[in-house]
Protein backbone atom coordinates (compact mmCIF):
# COMPACT_ATOMS: atom_id res chain seq x y z
CA UNK A 1 0.00 0.00 0.00
CA UNK A 2 1.53 3.38 -0.97
CA UNK A 3 2.45 5.66 1.85
CA UNK A 4 0.38 8.86 1.90
CA UNK A 5 2.59 11.94 1.65
CA UNK A 6 1.20 15.00 3.41
CA UNK A 7 0.70 17.93 1.07
CA UNK A 8 3.00 20.87 1.46
CA UNK A 9 1.44 23.99 2.88
CA UNK A 10 0.71 26.67 0.25
CA UNK A 11 3.26 29.46 0.33
CA UNK A 12 1.82 32.66 1.65
CA UNK A 13 2.22 35.97 -0.16
CA UNK A 14 4.77 38.07 1.71
CA UNK A 15 3.08 40.77 3.74
CA UNK A 16 5.06 43.44 1.91
CA UNK A 17 4.09 42.27 -1.59
CA UNK A 18 1.48 44.56 -3.16
CA UNK A 19 -1.57 42.99 -4.72
CA UNK A 20 -2.00 43.78 -8.40
CA UNK A 21 -4.46 46.60 -9.12
CA UNK A 22 -7.47 45.07 -10.84
CA UNK A 23 -7.79 47.78 -13.51
CA UNK A 24 -4.17 47.38 -14.54
CA UNK A 25 -3.63 51.08 -15.22
CA UNK A 26 -5.30 53.29 -12.66
CA UNK A 27 -3.95 56.49 -14.16
CA UNK A 28 -5.49 55.73 -17.55
CA UNK A 29 -8.81 54.73 -16.00
CA UNK A 30 -8.97 57.99 -14.02
CA UNK A 31 -8.22 60.09 -17.11
CA UNK A 32 -10.96 58.28 -19.06
CA UNK A 33 -13.35 58.84 -16.14
CA UNK A 34 -12.56 62.56 -16.12
CA UNK A 35 -13.15 62.81 -19.87
CA UNK A 36 -16.44 60.97 -19.51
CA UNK A 37 -17.56 63.25 -16.67
CA UNK A 38 -16.77 66.29 -18.80
CA UNK A 39 -18.65 64.79 -21.74
CA UNK A 40 -21.69 64.39 -19.51
CA UNK A 41 -21.45 67.97 -18.30
CA UNK A 42 -20.86 66.74 -14.74
CA UNK A 43 -18.52 68.29 -12.20
CA UNK A 44 -15.06 66.77 -12.55
CA UNK A 45 -13.22 65.94 -9.34
CA UNK A 46 -10.60 63.42 -8.28
CA UNK A 47 -13.06 61.78 -5.89
CA UNK A 48 -15.80 61.49 -8.51
CA UNK A 49 -13.31 60.02 -10.98
CA UNK A 50 -12.35 57.50 -8.27
CA UNK A 51 -16.01 56.60 -7.79
CA UNK A 52 -16.40 56.04 -11.54
CA UNK A 53 -13.26 53.91 -11.51
CA UNK A 54 -14.64 51.88 -8.56
CA UNK A 55 -11.61 52.47 -6.35
CA UNK A 56 -11.24 53.95 -2.89
CA UNK A 57 -11.37 57.76 -2.67
CA UNK A 58 -7.73 57.92 -1.67
CA UNK A 59 -6.37 55.68 -4.44
CA UNK A 60 -6.15 58.33 -7.20
CA UNK A 61 -4.04 60.71 -5.16
CA UNK A 62 -0.93 58.62 -5.87
CA UNK A 63 -1.28 59.81 -9.46
CA UNK A 64 -3.17 63.10 -9.21
CA UNK A 65 -2.71 65.17 -6.04
CA UNK A 66 -5.53 67.52 -6.99
CA UNK A 67 -8.18 68.30 -9.59
CA UNK A 68 -5.85 70.53 -11.64
CA UNK A 69 -3.39 67.66 -12.08
CA UNK A 70 -6.20 65.34 -13.21
CA UNK A 71 -7.61 67.89 -15.63
CA UNK A 72 -4.16 68.63 -17.06
CA UNK A 73 -3.72 64.92 -17.78
CA UNK A 74 -7.22 64.73 -19.28
CA UNK A 75 -6.49 67.73 -21.50
CA UNK A 76 -3.20 66.24 -22.64
CA UNK A 77 -5.03 63.03 -23.60
CA UNK A 78 -7.71 65.00 -25.45
CA UNK A 79 -4.96 66.95 -27.23
CA UNK A 80 -3.21 63.71 -28.16
CA UNK A 81 -6.42 62.44 -29.80
CA UNK A 82 -6.92 65.78 -31.55
CA UNK A 83 -3.36 65.77 -32.85
CA UNK A 84 -3.80 62.21 -34.14
CA UNK A 85 -6.83 63.41 -36.15
CA UNK A 86 -4.84 66.30 -37.63
CA UNK A 87 -1.85 64.11 -38.49
CA UNK A 88 -4.06 61.52 -40.17
CA UNK A 89 -5.74 64.18 -42.30
CA UNK A 90 -2.42 65.69 -43.35
CA UNK A 91 -1.04 62.31 -44.37
CA UNK A 92 -3.87 62.10 -46.91
CA UNK A 93 -3.36 65.66 -48.22
CA UNK A 94 -1.00 66.30 -51.16
CA UNK A 95 2.41 67.31 -49.81
CA UNK A 96 3.06 69.80 -52.62
CA UNK A 97 -0.24 71.71 -52.24
CA UNK A 98 -0.13 73.94 -49.12
CA UNK A 99 -3.68 75.24 -49.52
CA UNK A 100 -5.02 71.71 -49.79
CA UNK A 101 -3.14 70.91 -46.60
CA UNK A 102 -4.49 74.04 -44.94
CA UNK A 103 -7.99 72.95 -45.91
CA UNK A 104 -7.40 69.41 -44.64
CA UNK A 105 -6.15 70.82 -41.33
CA UNK A 106 -9.23 73.01 -40.93
CA UNK A 107 -11.67 70.24 -41.77
CA UNK A 108 -9.96 67.80 -39.40
CA UNK A 109 -10.12 70.42 -36.65
CA UNK A 110 -13.85 70.98 -37.17
CA UNK A 111 -14.79 67.33 -37.54
CA UNK A 112 -12.92 66.37 -34.39
CA UNK A 113 -14.41 69.29 -32.43
CA UNK A 114 -17.94 68.46 -33.57
CA UNK A 115 -17.62 64.76 -32.75
CA UNK A 116 -15.86 65.38 -29.42
CA UNK A 117 -17.42 68.57 -28.05
CA UNK A 118 -16.44 68.02 -24.41
CA UNK A 119 -12.85 67.22 -25.35
CA UNK A 120 -12.77 70.31 -27.55
CA UNK A 121 -13.92 72.47 -24.66
CA UNK A 122 -11.30 71.02 -22.33
CA UNK A 123 -8.42 71.91 -24.65
CA UNK A 124 -9.76 75.19 -26.00
CA UNK A 125 -11.13 77.04 -22.96
CA UNK A 126 -10.00 77.85 -19.43
CA UNK A 127 -13.14 76.41 -17.88
CA UNK A 128 -11.48 73.30 -16.49
CA UNK A 129 -7.91 74.38 -15.69
CA UNK A 130 -5.17 76.86 -16.58
CA UNK A 131 -3.68 75.67 -19.86
CA UNK A 132 -0.36 77.33 -19.16
CA UNK A 133 0.21 74.87 -16.32
CA UNK A 134 0.74 72.04 -18.81
CA UNK A 135 4.08 72.28 -20.67
CA UNK A 136 3.04 69.42 -22.99
CA UNK A 137 -0.17 71.19 -24.00
CA UNK A 138 1.65 74.49 -24.50
CA UNK A 139 4.30 72.85 -26.66
CA UNK A 140 1.80 70.97 -28.81
CA UNK A 141 -0.30 74.09 -29.39
CA UNK A 142 2.84 75.97 -30.44
CA UNK A 143 3.68 73.17 -32.88
CA UNK A 144 0.22 73.32 -34.45
CA UNK A 145 0.41 77.10 -34.81
CA UNK A 146 3.84 76.75 -36.43
CA UNK A 147 2.44 74.08 -38.75
CA UNK A 148 -0.34 76.33 -40.04
CA UNK A 149 2.11 79.19 -40.35
CA UNK A 150 4.42 77.06 -42.50
CA UNK A 151 1.55 76.05 -44.77
CA UNK A 152 0.81 79.72 -45.42
CA UNK A 153 4.49 80.53 -45.95
CA UNK A 154 4.65 77.73 -48.53
CA UNK A 155 1.48 79.01 -50.20
CA UNK A 156 2.89 82.55 -50.35
CA UNK A 157 6.16 81.32 -51.83
CA UNK A 158 4.19 79.53 -54.56
CA UNK A 159 2.26 82.73 -55.31
CA UNK A 160 -1.08 81.24 -54.26
CA UNK A 161 -2.29 83.96 -51.87
CA UNK A 162 -4.06 87.28 -52.46
CA UNK A 163 -2.50 88.89 -49.39
CA UNK A 164 1.04 88.92 -48.03
CA UNK A 165 -0.25 89.41 -44.46
CA UNK A 166 0.15 85.81 -43.36
CA UNK A 167 -0.47 86.50 -39.68
CA UNK A 168 -3.84 88.02 -40.45
CA UNK A 169 -4.80 85.02 -42.59
CA UNK A 170 -3.68 82.64 -39.86
CA UNK A 171 -5.65 84.43 -37.14
CA UNK A 172 -8.72 84.66 -39.40
CA UNK A 173 -8.52 80.91 -40.09
CA UNK A 174 -8.25 80.15 -36.39
CA UNK A 175 -11.19 82.44 -35.63
CA UNK A 176 -13.23 80.71 -38.32
CA UNK A 177 -12.74 77.13 -37.13
CA UNK A 178 -12.88 78.00 -33.43
CA UNK A 179 -16.01 80.10 -33.90
CA UNK A 180 -17.73 77.41 -35.94
CA UNK A 181 -16.87 74.77 -33.35
CA UNK A 182 -18.17 77.00 -30.54
CA UNK A 183 -21.41 77.62 -32.43
CA UNK A 184 -21.90 73.88 -32.63
CA UNK A 185 -20.99 73.34 -28.98
CA UNK A 186 -23.36 76.08 -27.83
CA UNK A 187 -26.23 74.81 -29.98
CA UNK A 188 -26.51 77.87 -32.26
CA UNK A 189 -27.03 76.17 -35.60
CA UNK A 190 -30.78 75.45 -35.34
CA UNK A 191 -31.52 79.16 -35.05
CA UNK A 192 -29.52 79.67 -38.26
CA UNK A 193 -31.60 77.06 -40.03
CA UNK A 194 -28.82 74.45 -40.11
CA UNK A 195 -30.10 70.99 -39.18
CA UNK A 196 -28.14 68.37 -37.26
CA UNK A 197 -27.42 66.37 -40.40
CA UNK A 198 -26.20 69.42 -42.31
CA UNK A 199 -23.55 70.74 -39.91
CA UNK A 200 -20.58 68.81 -41.29
CA UNK A 201 -21.47 69.75 -44.87
CA UNK A 202 -21.80 73.37 -43.75
CA UNK A 203 -18.37 73.14 -42.11
CA UNK A 204 -16.85 71.96 -45.37
CA UNK A 205 -18.57 74.74 -47.29
CA UNK A 206 -17.37 77.40 -44.85
CA UNK A 207 -13.78 76.16 -45.08
CA UNK A 208 -13.96 76.18 -48.89
CA UNK A 209 -15.36 79.72 -48.84
CA UNK A 210 -12.45 80.85 -46.68
CA UNK A 211 -9.88 79.17 -48.93
CA UNK A 212 -11.46 80.79 -51.98
CA UNK A 213 -11.22 84.15 -50.26
CA UNK A 214 -7.50 83.95 -49.48
CA UNK A 215 -6.39 82.26 -52.72
CA UNK A 216 -5.55 84.02 -55.93
CA UNK A 217 -8.08 83.33 -58.70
Amino acid sequence: MPVHQPSKPRARRPATEARPYHHGDLRRVLIDAALQLAAEGAEVSVREAARRAAVSPGAPFRHFPNRDALMAAAAEEAQRRFRAEIDAALREAPAADPLARFRAFGLAYLRWAMRNPAHFEIISTGRYFAHGSSPDLTRDNAELIALTEQMLVDAAEQGLLRSADLKRIQVAGRALVYGFARMNLDGHFPRWGVGEGEIERMAEGVIDLFIAGIAKP
